[in-house]
């Protein structure tokens, strides 16, 4: 007769397959198997005549529990089992509890189970190849409120969540919150995966993505599974990657870089005072804010009705090739990815040699003779100042004149002399589309962050900047 032990074992998702060779012997060796009647089914092929099966019923794992000490106590070699792993969720936690509080001597084994995210996760593709965590929605031993505060956790963290127990009869309205509270900080093009009974005769295999997950779809079987930001669908499947092929495509940097200002621009979302305006105002200022950690932008910062998403469509559509800076460190913070996938040329006229000398002849400033020069050539470009009043307060005069008609203008020049008045002069043309940071506040840095949300406005609705970090 063996020695009185208790093996907890895991039978996996539900296929014979899934069952381990360690876990087939140790039900062989065992003279009584307990667990849920259901689970059964599974272990029979393993069965000796002389095996015991005891059904505590659904619900009753304390019951199962104490069974299993009673027993082993009488010197049986006991396995109690459970589906998927028995350590995730299953009877593991609850046998080593039972010893502690009864100072049992009972040698306890835990054999591990291929567990039902696992299995999912197989059959969805490779949904799990990055940080991963587990989050059950079954309230009965948990509060909702410590529930929520771990979803909160998982979707800010950005990593790839495996929920169980997403719904029951009783259940029917956390895993819409969860959903909820993923979309808040995840783009809805997010990969989701679900699999109803993993492994078995009626196995449903679903990938679709957050903002179309449906949940109605899902009952207590099933496990969901969701994506990280890396995380993308190929051929049907779903697939997170571990990051070997960024490594060879040397974009590791740009990666994270994006990373970071995704979730810059999610936490500044939170802090405003006032999140629900246009999008165009808002993806505007979410940048304004990113580049100078400034949130009094929300009150200076003037955008025209439709100027972001009037200009992003007159690049888009070619219609716009030029923008014209006042100063080179204008030009220089204009993303050069943004440039070059809508073919836009960036210009500065300030270390022109015609500027020097036509300032010199002119009595002007070097930036005002470098917005003349720009006019002359391109009259009809997007018009960018972050340094010098002079310069803004130059184009105005030039539309007056009915030789500069640009496409928009940013007016984000900065400092204390003829500041203001500048970006005032340039308010009553109310026909072209403005960008105007109020005030002595502006700079280089700011005027081409806002250069960057037009040209980047396409990504705005799914609140994904940084794709040319």
């Amino acid at each position: 007769m063996s020695d009185p032990k208790i093996f907890v074992a895991g039978l996996g998702p539900g296929s014979e397959g899934d069952v381990t060779p360690a876990v087939i012997e140790a039900i062989r060796r065992s003279d009584v198997i307990i667990g849920y009647q259901y689970y059964f089914q599974f272990v029979q092929p393993y069965l000796t005549p002389r095996t015991v099966c005891v059904d505590t019923g659904m619900k009753k794992e304390r019951e199962r529990a104490e069974e299993a000490f009673a027993q082993a106590e009488q010197g049986k070699v006991v396995c109690v089992v459970s589906s998927g792993d028995a350590g995730i969720y299953g009877m593991a936690p609850l046998i080593w509890e039972m010893k502690r509080e009864r100072s049992s001597q009972v040698e306890i084994e835990v054999l591990p189970g291929i567990s039902a995210f696992q299995k999912a996760a197989s059959l969805l593709g490779a949904p799990i190849g990055h940080d991963l965590c587990i989050i059950s929605l079954s309230d009965l031993m948990t509060p909702w409120e410590t529930i929520e505060r771990r979803i909160r956790a998982a979707a800010v963290a950005d990593f790839v969540t495996a929920v169980y127990n997403p719904k029951s009869h009783g259940r029917y309205w956390q895993l819409y919150r969860l959903q909820e509270i993923f979309l808040q900080h995840r783009d809805p093009a997010t990969p989701v995966g679900f699999v109803r009974q993993a492994g078995r005769d009626d196995q449903q295999v679903t990938v679709t993505t957050l903002g179309e997950f449906d949940p109605e779809q899902v009952d207590m079987f099933t496990v969901v599974l969701i994506g990280n930001s890396q995380s993308y669908c190929f051929a049907g499947k779903f697939i997170t990657p571990r990051g070997y092929y960024r490594e060879n495509r040397g974009d590791e940097a740009k990666g994270i870089g994006q990373e970071i200002m995704i979730e810059s621009f999610r936490t500044i979302e939170k802090e405003l005072r006032n999140p629900d305006i246009p999008l165009g105002r808002k993806w505007a200022l979410l940048h304004a804010i990113h580049t100078t950690a400034d949130f009094d932008m929300e009150n200076i910062l003037q955008v025209d009705d439709g100027a972001v998403e009037t200009l992003y469509a007159g690049f888009a559509e070619g219609r716009i090739r030029t923008i014209v800076t006042d100063v080179t460190m204008a030009a220089s913070g204009i993303r050069k990815g943004a440039l070059q996938r809508l073919g836009v040329a960036v210009k500065c006229y300030l270390s022109d040699p015609r500027t020097a000398e036509m300032a010199a002849e002119k009595g002007i400033t070097r930036t005002q003779a470098g917005i003349r020069l720009a006019v002359a050539e391109h009259p009809d470009a997007l018009f960018v100042f972050g340094n010098a009043p002079t310069a803004l307060m130059e184009l105005c005069q030039q539309i007056r004149l009915g030789k500069a008609t640009p496409a928009g203008i940013v007016a984000a020049p900065v400092g204390f002399v003829h500041v203001r008045e500048s970006k005032h002069m340039v308010k009553p043309f109310r026909q072209i589309p403005k960008l105007i940071v109020e005030g002595r506040k502006g700079g280089s840095n700011l005027a081409a962050t806002l250069v960057n949300a037009i040209l980047c406005y396409n990504d705005a609705a799914n609140l994904k900047p940084g794709r040319d970090v």
